[in-house]
């Protein structure tokens, strides 16, 4: 039986050609008036996944 993709994780990471993970980061959605003009600017940029969370998201990604 073929594995499946996690249909909440293919809308979250994206895979780039050298092996590493695209993620956004977290803190960004309400409740933004609190945080200074520059966390804001910061949580807006894309990071990667970390080694120690690879693995789970490989598996969710199927890849």
């Amino acid at each position: 039986m073929k594995q499946k993709t996690h249909s909440g994780a293919k809308k979250r990471f994206r895979a780039k050609p050298s092996g590493k993970i695209k993620r956004k980061k977290q803190g960004m959605r309400h409740i933004l008036s609190p945080h200074s003009s520059k966390l804001k600017r910061h949580l807006g940029q894309l990071t990667y996944v970390e080694s120690a969370n690879m693995y789970q998201v490989k598996r969710y990604l199927v890849l």
